[in-house]
């Protein structure tokens, strides 16, 4: 995902940060039920450090997506509640067929993320717009986000190596 401009309004930075709300609700969900839609026999086979990841992630995510609703509340703004996000993921995406398929999945969520805070940091400095939230909190906030996707990235991966 390009943002490819700057965020040039408070609207269009509140938008910007529900979109990653949303991202950061798919992703927790997503870890979430990924041991849960497992068939039985492929749930058994999965260790103890593939569910360590899947639980941080979906703390992770769910640590982010307050860090990004507390912005947008600043913003006096709404998000899309979470319930509404599982139900939708549920609907929409299949369970994975085995455990290269999580691992797949989740390093697919983590990139997609730290894609996401990259571009939406490179827009917001970009941008000589004043916002009704502080700019250096927000690029703190976005920053930290950033950099806690790109361990994800590199502990999915790392896993993934150990297997192959």
């Amino acid at each position: 995902m390009s943002l490819g401009q700057r965020v040039s309004s408070d609207h269009q930075l509140t938008r910007l940060l529900q979109i990653g709300v949303v991202l950061e609700e798919v992703v927790e969900s997503r870890a979430a039920h990924h041991l849960d839609s497992l068939p039985p026999a492929e749930r058994t086979a999965i260790d103890e450090e593939i569910r360590e990841l899947l639980t941080e992630a979906a703390e992770e995510s769910a640590d982010h997506r307050e860090r990004l609703e507390a912005l947008i509340e600043d913003l006096e703004a709404e998000t899309v509640a979470y319930e509404e996000i599982n139900a939708l993921v549920d609907a929409q995406y299949g369970p994975p067929e085995d455990t290269d398929g999580v691992l797949y999945d989740q390093l697919a969520n983590e990139e997609t993320a730290y894609k996401f805070y990259d571009d939406l940091i490179d827009a917001v400095e970009a941008s000589d717009a004043e916002f009704a939230i502080d700019r250096d909190r927000l690029l703190e906030t976005l920053y930290e986000i950033r950099e806690e996707e790109k361990e994800g990235v590199e502990e999915v991966a790392e896993i993934m190596e150990h297997r192959a």
